[in-house]
């Protein structure tokens, strides 16, 4: 210790050195290719592999795929739900958005607890495909499915949220708005495009967000154009 040096008091490289012999009362074992094809077989798939194939597959971008497959019960989660809604760029993002800002870092705790089914996610980000609701009205029901585990359709019907899609439901409204609001109508006709955010955001706001955004343009274009 006084010089501040270390150096070994012996080596170890080849069997012998370490005294092994063999012992007479264990049998050989034998491994053949079957045995191992049937071993590989129940093997479960692994995270780079299952990455892989979110990328090839699926069409997943590396990051997402990576946060897919970093626990084994969320990449579980995440193919559970791409059975019912198979469309997995757009699923990702929602369980990367609004459901992992839940789990504060603890994916693999959190997702086998996760009062939110794979299928009742599906069935939310369905809605929303449908144009049943509006993509601001699904994260309003996903806080609440997180909450108390419900199915989005019925938070949807119990609360009134289903999109307004029906252009004799709107008419009426958009002809209020319009009437209500000469200075921007006058701005439209000058030639100020941008205003119709206005005109439509007026509309969300009367219909409590339930607006089809698609038809709100169209009605608006067609009143404000005298189509």
């Amino acid at each position: 210790p006084d010089r501040n040096m270390t150096s070994p008091m012996r080596g170890k490289e080849e069997a012998h050195d370490y005294r092994y012999f063999p012992d007479p009362d264990l049998v050989p074992v034998v491994i053949d290719d079957e045995w191992l094809e049937r071993a590989r077989k129940s093997l479960p798939e692994l995270p780079d592999a299952r990455k892989e194939r979110f990328i090839n597959e699926l069409g997943l971008p590396e990051y997402d795929a990576g946060i897919m497959t970093s626990a084994r019960e969320l990449a579980d989660y995440f193919e559970a739900a791409l059975r019912d809604y198979p469309q997995a760029k757009k699923l990702s993002n929602w369980i990367m958005t609004e459901m992992m800002r839940e789990f504060k870092g603890e994916e693999a705790a959190a997702i086998a607890s996760c009062p939110v089914t794979p299928v009742n996610l599906a069935s939310l980000l369905g809605m929303v495909e449908a144009g049943k609701i509006s993509g601001k009205i699904a994260k309003t029901v996903m806080v609440e499915m997180m909450e108390s585990g419900r199915e989005a359709e019925a938070i949807v019907k119990e609360k009134n949220l289903m999109q307004m899609s029906d252009e004799g439901d709107l008419t009426a409204v958009v002809a209020e708005i319009i009437a209500a609001s000469p200075k921007q109508v006058e701005q439209f006709k000058a030639g100020k495009g941008k205003v119709m955010g206005f005109f439509v955001g007026q509309l969300m706001k009367k219909t409590k967000g339930r607006a089809n955004p698609q038809l709100a343009n169209k009605l608006f274009q067609q009143a404000l154009n005298g189509d």
